[in-house]
Order: structure tokens, then sequence, then C-alpha cells
């Protein structure tokens, strides 16, 4: 037994390099992650170094992984949290984590981007989350590169159908469903939706609204402002639906800030919420400071955090992983914003009926 477990110590790189026929160099590139690596050559490695037992990523000896922040602020409030779950989460597993704030445009090739030059070390950083907001022209060039990312899925612009590589998702497509079905089940049947869909977060909300006011037979109103300024999102898309003459009882806003700036688009023009209209969000990052507390969706950035250190620690680990993908559940928060069709309201206000109704 002793014997057997000292020849099993004995095992290490030079018998991985012999077993895969390759030099002792080409193994601790494979060890490094380097992508000067041919994929057979690598594939080779890490099985022979799976037959023999030996797991290379303890073997490595760099131990950080890089949250690089992409086209978003370094304070934000919703990436600062998932920044928090995944620092946490590398603490916990021995890692160290190295915060990057990258922007870059999508309309560039990605053989033209250019990365912080510590995320192409090897030797310094092993892995990258990709956070903030991000476009396929960099994930081409990471896969190119061969590094080994994962990436927040809610924030891809242009997403393909099909990943092939490791994403973690807030299930946001289900939690606008959920809030939009809360908000029919409590006899809304004029739900207007703000957002600015062309940013893939309130893209993904609007389909989960669709969903919902499909399945009911209902006609989906969706008021679209292209502005990256949220609360600019809301008070214009609220404005806007409420400019269309048709009936209007409740809107449901993108994400929590564009609610905000849906509230002071409802009070100019002399609405009360819920009473005359109810407002509902997405995200609980600032509904619970709104007067009236804001009924919204709440998701679980930690979590995201969380989950996308593991599915890097699980890459390094195995590299020959078929693609991950792990959806984080939401909450649906019940607050105040949120009643039933007063009988005051009827089918709905309109701008032009709330005017009258403030002249009056």
């Amino acid at each position: 037994m002793k014997s057997r477990e000292a020849q099993h110590a004995k095992v290490g790189l030079r018998e991985v390099a012999a077993a895969a026929g390759v030099s002792l160099a080409t193994v601790s590139r494979v060890l490094n992650g380097n992508s000067r690596v041919d994929p057979a050559i690598q594939k080779s490695v890490l099985d022979a170094a799976a037959k023999l037992d030996v797991d290379l990523s303890q073997r490595n000896k760099t131990k950080a992984i890089a949250f690089l922040q992409c086209n978003r602020t370094m304070l934000h409030a919703f990436h600062s949290r998932i920044l928090v779950g995944a620092e946490q989460c590398c603490a916990a597993h021995g890692w160290d984590m190295v915060f990057l704030s990258f922007n870059y445009s999508p309309h560039v090739p990605w053989k033209e981007l250019h990365l912080p030059r510590v995320v192409q070390r090897h030797d310094v950083v092993r892995a990258v989350i990709l956070a903030g907001t991000n476009s396929m022209n960099l994930i081409h060039m990471l896969e190119h590169k061969a590094i080994t990312f994962a990436v927040l899925g809610n924030n891809v612009i242009d997403e393909p159908q099909n990943l092939r590589h490791d994403v973690v998702l807030s299930d946001d497509i289900q939690g606008g469903s959920d809030i939009t079905r809360y908000l029919i089940r409590l006899g809304h049947r004029h739900i207007g939706f703000v957002g600015n869909t062309h940013l893939p977060w309130f893209s993904r909300c609007l389909s989960g609204y669709r969903r919902a006011m499909d399945e009911a037979g209902l006609q989906p109103r969706n008021s679209n402002i292209s502005s990256e300024d949220d609360a600019e999102i809301g008070y214009l898309g609220a404005k806007s639906l409420l400019s269309s003459g048709e009936p209007l009882t409740a809107i449901f806003a993108g994400n929590d800030p564009s609610a905000h700036g849906v509230y002071k688009a409802l009070r100019d023009s002399g609405l009360r919420i819920p009473d005359d209209i109810s407002v509902a969000g997405c995200n609980d990052t600032v509904g619970s400071w709104l007067y009236p507390g804001l009924t919204t969706i709440r998701e679980f950035p930690e979590q995201l955090g969380t989950s996308l250190v593991e599915v890097l620690l699980n890459r390094i680990a195995d590299p020959r992983l078929d693609p991950q993908r792990v959806t984080i559940p939401t909450e649906l928060v019940k607050r105040e914003s949120c009643q039933g069709p007063s009988s005051s309201s009827g089918a709905g206000l309109s701008l032009s009926a709330a005017a009258a109704a403030v002249s009056r």
C-alpha cells in the first residue's frame, strides 16, 4: 500500500510529457493556458494527465482571476455587487482577483481590440470574468487567443442562439413574465413596457413581458427609448405611452432606475401611484428607496458573481468540459406601487385624460 502511494506521489509533469509524447516545456505551456499550443496537443496532454490522475490545475502557481468590467461605470450598483460575490468566492478558494475597467466599441473588428496587457499574461491571470456590457467581437477575440473566460450572459449584445462558452445568467426573461402575470392577476389589461430594447437586459425583460401578454391574449405596448440614461428612458417612455391616447393602467419598466423615471413622469402628469397607474420594475436596486415602494423583480448579483467564479474554476480544473450554462432564478417582490385598477381609472388613463383631470 505504501509503495503504491509512493509511486503515485512521484508521478509529475515529466511522466505526463512522456505519456503524451511531448516535451516538458509543452506540458508547462498547457499548464499555463498558453494560446500557442495546438488544440490537439493540448487534448493529448490533458488526456495523459487524466490517465495518470494528475490534476494540472493544482500544479499551476498562477491563482488570479481578472474581473473585467466592460463599458460600464466602475461603481455601477448592480455590477459592484457581482464583483463582491466574485471576490468572496475567490477568497474562499484561495484565489486572488484583479479588477479592471475596459471600454471598447462593439463595431471594431476583434483583431483591432486592445485588451489590457495583464489579461494576456497567463503567468499573472489564469482566467477572466466578463462583466459589464459586452459584444461578440471581444468574445471572439478571447476565443482566438485561447483565454479562459466566463461571461454574464444577460448583458451580451447580439448574443448568438448557441453559446459556445461558459455563461452565467439571471433569469430575467422569466422574471419579466412573472411580474407581468402578477399585474394581470391584479386585473390589469392595459399594461405598457418602457425600456431601450437595443440593450440586452431591457430586451430580455421585454421578451418575458410579451410572452405573458400573449398568453393572456392581451396587446403588448412597448415604448422604446434610444438612450443609455435609465431615468430618461423611464421618463420619456412613460410620457410616450400616456400621449398615445390609448388606455393605460400599469407600466412595467425594464429596470428600477428607469422605473424611477416613470414615477417622475406620472407625477408631472398629475397621476398618482398606484391609485391611477401601477408601476413595476426589475433588478431591485433602488425599488425599496422609492415612494411608494416599487414592486420589482429581485435578482441576485452576488450569486451571479459566485457562479461566474465557480464555472471558471471548473473550466480550469478540466478544460475539456462542455460549455457550462448556469441560470440564477429571480424573485417577485411585491410592494406598494401596484394594486388593481381602481374604479376611478376605469379602462385606464391617457395623458389627455390626466390633463383634463388636473385642470378640473
